[in-house]
């Protein structure tokens, strides 16, 4: 099937409501991503390295996610369409090439909502004595129906929901300043391990260990291209979105590294379930710990809602396409992808009933480091291959940047292998299962048989977007 071969009830049933999102939402959303990781988990890292050698991994991995999000600025703006990397990568390596890296992405997206209502879960059961399925239930079905009522009213309460955990960074950072003191950073004692010293205690092991924890600061922020197909001008809004949310995520992250372990010590925050509570306990300031307590529900909220909204646009890019069954990518009256909001989050549900938040976690991170690879990958194949490709945005440096974020995410997918070799083993034959479903069955019903001709549909979608919109509920858009 090819494109001209689509007629336009297929695509009146298959639209996203474009002029939706700013760049500011857009920052917004990528920060709504990955907010909840300033709040814990990046912290264990300290145990595996000292606070030195988790310095060292965070900057690789802030350098990484920095050079990745460069590459993909330049990419989303030349390639505006809601699938995001799967989209660069079909463009730079054709149909296989697209597919596995947006089933990598997939992994990532799907599974990262089930791991962090595990952990909404936890936090719920210490506010009110409640936990399990119930509340997994509860907080699936309350965010996939407000993503059910429109991108707009969906992304605004994310906006909400993020500010307050905001507030709470940035309040305990004002709170800890004046207990900073260095010497609290290297409170842990130098172990027998190569390369160990008072600033790196366990050593250069412990480093590579740390990386994937260095991630988790970060983790997700390559989603924002997903809003490509919503925003009001993509060329422009997608690369000031993703850049101004690294940009203030590293801030966030600066701000808990240095002023949670310099404040309480790198031993108390290395083996903190709650880290920006526990510094505010040890320094006096229990009220605000308090506070911080409950808005840090606001930070794992966040991420779990803005996530769901990115696996819903994927899975939309990849139905439309033919990757996935098709029905997965009809859109209601409200223009929001029904089943691929619905279907995914059944699925991460019943993954969730296992209880298993850190390993579903850990296959999320394997996840994302292969579609790391894969997406700057692309980006080097089509500043080599498509030179002559609109470009509304140069990535600076061009394909040196994105050969940075290139070997630095192989190096952190050995990390992720050293840290938790089950879930990068599980992850693998999850990708494999997803592979044979490809070979087997879905590269020959694509929609599409070239990236031209996907893009020639997506063209067609948003001319029929432009043009009056008084027949939607005559095309049975359901």
């Amino acid at each position: 099937m090819s494109a001209s071969d689509i007629d336009d009830d297929y695509l009146a049933k298959r639209q996203l409501q474009r002029g939706t999102a700013g760049w500011v939402l857009l920052a917004g959303l990528g920060v709504s991503y990955v907010i909840s990781g300033d709040f814990a988990g990046w912290n264990f890292g300290i145990g595996e390295a000292g606070w030195g050698g988790f310095a060292i991994a965070a900057v690789l991995m802030g350098i990484m996610y920095f050079t990745l999000v460069l590459s993909l600025a330049e990419m989303s703006a030349a390639i505006p369409a809601a699938g995001g990397g799967y989209s660069f990568a079909r463009q730079a390596m054709g149909p296989t090439g697209g597919y596995l890296t947006g089933l990598a992405v997939l992994i990532e997206y799907a599974l990262a909502p089930a791991a962090i209502v595990v952990f909404i879960g936890a936090a719920v059961g210490e506010l009110i004595g409640l936990n399990g399925p119930i509340v997994y239930a509860a907080f699936y079905l309350v965010f996939i129906g407000i993503h059910l009522a429109g991108v707009g009213e969906a992304l605004k309460v994310m906006m909400a929901i993020s500010g307050l955990a905001v507030f709470a960074i940035l309040a305990t950072a004002v709170a800890l300043i004046g207990d900073f003191q260095v010497s609290n950073l290297f409170d842990i004692a130098p172990t027998d391990a190569f390369g160990a010293s008072s600033f790196m205690p366990m050593g250069w092991y412990g480093i590579w260990a740390a990386l994937p924890f260095g991630m988790w600061l970060f983790l997700a922020v390559e989603g924002v291209p997903l809003g490509a197909e919503e925003a009001k001008d993509p060329a422009r809004d997608v690369p000031k979105g993703i850049i101004g949310a690294m940009l203030f995520l590293l801030v966030t992250a600066v701000l808990v590294v240095f002023l949670l372990a310099g404040a309480a010590g790198a031993e108390a925050i290395g083996e903190s379930g709650v880290p920006l509570v526990t510094a505010l306990q040890d320094t006096g300031s229990t009220t605000l710990a308090t506070v911080v307590n409950v808005l840090g529900m606001a930070g794992l909220i966040a991420s779990f809602f803005s996530i769901i909204y990115g696996y819903s646009r994927l899975v939309f890019a990849l139905s439309r396409a033919g990757y996935l069954p098709k029905f997965l990518s009809l859109t209601s009256a409200r223009k929001a992808p029904t089943w691929a909001l619905i279907v995914p989050g059944v699925l991460g549900f019943i993954a969730s009933l296992s209880g298993a938040g850190d390993l579903i976690l850990g296959m999320a991170v394997v996840g994302a480091t292969l579609s790391y690879a894969l997406m700057a990958g692309s980006h080097i194949l089509l500043r080599v291959n498509q030179p002559n490709l609109n470009r509304p945005y140069h990535t600076p440096g061009g394909i040196v940047t994105s050969g940075i974020a290139l070997v630095l995410s192989l190096i952190a997918l050995t990390g992720v292998y050293a840290f938790d070799p089950g879930a990068f083993g599980y992850t693998l034959v999850l990708f494999a299962v997803g592979a044979v479903y490809f070979f087997a069955y879905s590269r020959h019903h694509l929609v599409a048989k070239t990236a031209a001709e996907e893009f020639d549909l997506l063209a067609r979608a948003e001319s029929d977007l432009d043009a009056p919109d008084t027949e939607d509920a005559s095309r049975g858009n359901t």
